[in-house]
């Protein structure tokens, strides 16, 4: 049984999120992408997340949750 997808939330035009997007598929990580920038309705959920912090790149692996572990765009 293969894990689950990684979460990563980006924006368009975001160098950390292209970083970061980079990163996962170099260690050969399942990545599921949420662009903000093309679906806004998941902004909400995105907040959540981040307890109100606007910016990207976010990742959610597992339980762990990185938010613009080496910088990020506000969105």
């Amino acid at each position: 049984m293969s894990a689950a997808p990684v979460l990563l939330y980006t924006k368009t035009g975001c160098p950390y999120c292209a970083a970061k997007r980079a990163e996962l598929a170099a260690r050969g990580v399942a990545v599921r992408e949420i662009n903000v920038s093309e679906r806004p309705e998941v902004v909400a959920e995105l907040l959540k997340v981040t307890r109100g912090r606007r910016i990207v790149p976010v990742v959610v692996e597992g339980g762990r949750i990185e938010i613009a572990p080496e910088g990020g765009s506000s969105f």
